[in-house]
């Protein structure tokens, strides 16, 4: 059974068609990719997943159980977790601080000296516990990033919503992010769902990839397989796929 599911999943805004029937599941312990041009859907389906908005008709499923009715503050509290496109730090607090941000979500009956060690133990999982005293303005945008995630990882979430990760990283930081994904898929058991625009990052980490075009799937499969698509090379205008592997 998948962890999370949507299910013909259509949302509207006025007359724009968002998610038109859309439908993609994450496995356990998998990578899936959620991939297509700008304004495909993808960022839109992550605010649906997290109950930011509602659809209009469709479902979305985690573990088994539809999640329509579960208040967008108790996502996390069910497992599930997410980054944003946009790096979104509280500038003025430091790196430490920032994570406990996410450790409170899922521990507000814990012991703080327990919240405190959980979160210097995820930035040391994400290899940024020397900066955990630092404030958060000022950081290299690399560093930033791992910051959001060891945000979102803090709340052991059994589901990863990483939109954009590898924006604004240069290609030793790309390269380390591919490693660390499946570090964490193959030591933590984590689901990761994928929006990225970095094609061979994609290809490289994914068990699974979704193609989203004009708010429809138009190809979901392995990535071998997704990348010799017609449908999605033309969406691509040809362009993004070539040598992606």
């Amino acid at each position: 059974m998948a962890l999370l599911s949507l299910q013909n999943a259509t949302l509207r805004f006025g007359g724009i068609v968002a998610l038109d029937d859309v439908s993609l599941a994450v496995e356990p312990g998998t990578i899936a990719g959620l991939i297509g041009p700008n304004g495909a859907g993808k960022t839109t389906a992550f605010n649906v997943i997290t109950r930011l908005y509602r659809l209009e008709s469709g479902d979305v499923t985690f573990d088994g159980r539809s999640i329509l009715r579960t208040p967008p503050s108790r996502i996390v509290r069910l497992g599930i977790a997410r980054t944003f496109q946009n790096v979104e730090l509280f500038p003025t607090m430091t790196v430490l601080e920032n994570v406990l941000v996410g450790a409170h979500t899922t521990s507000l009956f814990e012991r703080e000296a327990n919240v405190r060690r959980s979160a210097l133990e995820t930035l040391d999982l994400v290899g940024i516990g020397n900066v955990a005293h630092l404030p958060a303005a000022g950081l290299p945008f690399g560093t930033m990033k791992r910051v959001e995630m060891a945000r979102a990882l803090v709340s052991k979430p059994r589901l990863l919503l990483l939109d954009e990760p590898a924006g604004g990283l240069n290609h030793e930081e790309v390269e380390e992010l591919a490693l660390f994904l499946r570090r964490l898929r193959d030591e933590l058991k984590l689901s990761v769902l994928l929006v990225e625009h970095h094609m061979n990052l994609v290809m490289r980490v994914s068990d699974h990839v979704h193609v989203l075009n004009f708010g429809r799937t138009i190809a979901s499969g392995p990535p071998a397989e997704v990348q010799r698509d017609p449908k999605v090379i033309e969406a691509y205008l040809g362009g993004e796929l070539e040598g992606a592997a």
